[in-house]
């Protein structure tokens, strides 16, 4: 059971930019559950989606993997023999706990968890690739890079499922998404000053891009049919497919 997240409930002078530290891995799943809308359901259809698309003897892999949410839904859900998820996270802290998660974990599917950086993990033989609020933290000049290395490193039919915080271009709808953001955090207990220094905290850390341009980058590496399959608010999942050759 995790910790209520108070991380930002008093004043601080300095708000540092957010960090995946052993702080914030004490009260993730606190923290994700009363901040993203949407969470438990886009993780438990990121396990019906791999149901469906992954591929006997394939790897499937949660890049930005925190503590396996989304690896434990494609765990219990791919039917397809002879599979292997790879999961991969940036902090020791959080890949830690993740280890004790996976070790407790019934599901029969091995997984390998690698603390690194995903920029360095090769992608091969992938049916399901999954960033499910990932990329937002990569600097925007290495997102197109890293997003062409998973299209080449799927099999045709495979896909790709992003989840993002994202952005409108429309002043007056970006403001009216924040607000209900922010309505969405109030009732679930954060105070005024929570969300504000959570906000501070973020910032320069976690760059948002508009739908459209998500669209745009994904076609352009290649993939043919991208849409949405999840919104609340500024919260979006995208599902992505790899085209398989004619005939």
């Amino acid at each position: 059971m995790s910790k209520r997240d108070s991380i930002y409930a008093d004043p601080l002078g300095d708000v540092a930019g957010f960090r995946f530290d052993q702080s914030v891995v004490e009260v993730f799943p606190d923290m994700i559950q009363r901040s993203v809308p949407g969470y438990t359901t886009i993780v438990a259809m990121i396990g019906t989606l791999a149901e469906r698309y992954a591929q006997a003897g394939s790897r499937c892999y949660d890049l930005g993997s925190s503590l396996c949410a989304a690896t434990l839904a494609m765990r219990h859900r791919i039917p397809a023999a002879d599979c292997e998820i790879i999961a991969v996270d940036n902090s020791p802290a959080m890949t830690e706990r993740a280890r004790a998660v996976l070790a407790a974990d019934s599901g029969q599917i091995p997984v390998q968890l690698i603390c690194g950086n995903l920029q360095d993990v090769a992608i091969e033989d992938a049916s399901v690739v999954v960033l499910n609020f990932t990329l937002q933290f990569i600097p925007v000049e290495e997102r197109e890079n890293i997003l062409r290395k998973i299209y080449e490193g799927l099999r045709p039919g495979g896909v790709l499922i992003l989840s993002e915080k994202v952005a409108f271009s429309a002043p007056d709808h970006e403001q009216l998404m924040i607000d209900l953001h922010h309505s969405f955090k109030r009732a679930n207990g954060y105070s005024e000053l929570e969300i504000a220094q959570k906000r501070t905290a973020l910032e320069n850390v976690l760059i948002p891009e508009t739908l459209d341009r998500h669209r745009e980058r994904l076609k352009g590496v290649g993939f043919n049919s991208v849409d949405v399959w999840f919104q609340c608010f500024n919260f979006a999942s995208m599902i992505a497919i790899k085209a398989r050759p004619a005939g």
